[in-house]
């Protein structure tokens, strides 16, 4: 993999293991948005010359994304983030008073935040169990279980298929799944699946995409109700809307930031991503082993891209790493963790370094 590792600046200085934050930056990622930018000032941004280009960039992206997933163009909306999506279904659901939403111990502020204003609108009520143990905590009256497919603390992999086997509606928060693990939508047999463009996809920042699976789209209103969600304008106060996933979108990504999208997926596709996806949980797996063989407590994880070990002092830790090292990881507030994060882009000699000098 090293000739994806080269398309990579930041590897030129820095040993970056946080691409569960945001994923390195392609070369070409920077030239796409820089012509994009370009042509938008030379050529303005009025007409069909711009709209139309615009609207077919954004269909290719999310059947990009659908082919990544394991599902359809029209089940695939494009979002800010992964909260954006989260946002997005439970506003759709418009869950009543009194509804339960099952969560687990594990979970980003992304999706504990929307959770928290939803209770607060509308009166639903939180429940919260064991990441690991979650799919036995699912009730008769559980409406939606609102989880993590990887947790972003530990790396540790939601049993979904246990979840699918209740009748609650399931969305899953993707951030640290999609692009950094092999998964087909379908066999995860979510509702609702959310995920990030800037991290394991190397996208922009302010990018997202939302699985809706098509038997749920029909019933859900439109979240951002605006020009991007209507089948028709000629009848905007019949809210004529797509029958497809874009009703649930976020609004339209800047042509610069599509275009970054568009070249970094270029990139990983080229060097064969599902490939790079096995390369990386196979080193994440082999970090794990070697923290541990060194006496390090290695947080409990499943077949993913990212290792947490326990420091004493984490942000002591992630900055001595930095300043000492040129080594770029994560401490996550409120645990005894530092987190690696591991991508085919990584080098061997990097996860032997960071071995050494975690201590």
């Amino acid at each position: 993999m090293q000739a994806l590792r080269a398309e990579f600046p930041v590897f030129d200085r820095l040993a970056y293991l946080n691409a569960g934050t945001n994923g390195p930056v392609p070369r070409r990622a920077v030239a796409a948005a820089a012509e994009s930018l370009r042509l938008q000032a030379e050529r303005g941004r009025g007409g069909w010359d711009f709209i139309g280009p615009l609207i077919e960039t954004m269909a290719s992206l999310r059947g990009r994304v659908a082919g990544l997933l394991g599902c359809e163009e029209g089940e695939v909306a494009l979002t800010g983030s992964t909260t954006g999506g989260v946002n997005a279904v439970l506003s759709a659901l418009d869950l009543p008073a009194g509804d339960e939403v099952l969560t687990s111990d594990e979970e980003h502020p992304g999706l504990l935040a929307p959770l928290a204003a939803a209770r607060e609108r509308s009166g639903i009520r939180i429940r919260t169990a064991p990441f690991a143990e979650l799919p036995v905590h699912v009730r008769p009256e559980t409406r939606l279980v609102a989880c993590s497919h990887v947790s972003w603390r530990t790396g540790q992999v939601m049993d979904t298929g246990a979840l699918a086997e209740s009748d609650a509606i399931v969305l899953l928060d993707g951030a640290q799944g999609l692009g950094a693990v092999l998964f087909d939508v379908r066999e995860l047999e979510c509702d609702f699946y959310a995920a990030s463009g800037q991290k394991w996809l190397c996208g922009p920042n302010g990018s997202g995409y939302l699985y809706a699976r098509a038997d749920r789209i029909a019933d859900l209103r439109p979240p951002w109700p605006g020009y991007h969600v209507l089948a028709s304008a000629e009848r905007v106060l019949d809210l004529d809307l797509h029958a497809d996933a874009r009703r649930l979108g976020t609004g339209p990504p800047a042509s610069d930031q599509l275009a970054f999208a568009h070249a970094a997926l270029d990139v990983l596709e080229e060097h064969g991503i599902e490939a790079a996806q096995r390369r990386a949980v196979a080193m994440a797996a082999a970090l794990a082993a070697s923290l541990a063989e060194r006496g390090l407590t290695v947080g409990p994880r499943g077949a993913s891209t990212l290792v947490s070990f326990e420091a004493e002092d984490p942000p002591k830790v992630v900055e001595r790493l930095r300043t000492e090292e040129d080594m770029v990881l994560r401490h996550l507030p409120g645990t005894p963790y530092v987190r690696a994060s591991v991508g085919a882009w990584t080098s061997e000699e990097e996860l032997d370094r960071l071995v050494r000098v975690a201590a």
